[in-house]
């Protein structure tokens, strides 16, 4: 199995662009999960943001929202 390094996304959040590395399969699930769930991707993103503890970086709770969805979502298939 290879592992791919965190590559930087683009994402624009309240206004202003910021980047966050993700590896290519969380990135992949991210854009999935927006586009299952109806919204677009900035704003995916910032619902996470403001829910996210001061403690958690932007794309370690990308991660964990992922993680978290697709778990819950056992028969999701993947795009």
């Amino acid at each position: 199995m290879v592992y791919d390094r965190p590559a930087k996304h683009s994402l624009t959040l309240k206004g202003h662009r910021t980047s966050v590395s993700l590896e290519q399969e969380f990135w992949d699930g991210f854009r999935h999960i927006a586009e299952v769930d109806g919204v677009a991707l900035n704003a995916l993103a910032a619902q996470i943001d403001a829910e996210r503890g001061v403690d958690c970086g932007l794309a370690s709770a990308i991660r964990l929202f992922v993680f978290r969805w697709y778990r819950d979502h056992p028969r999701a298939v993947s795009a």
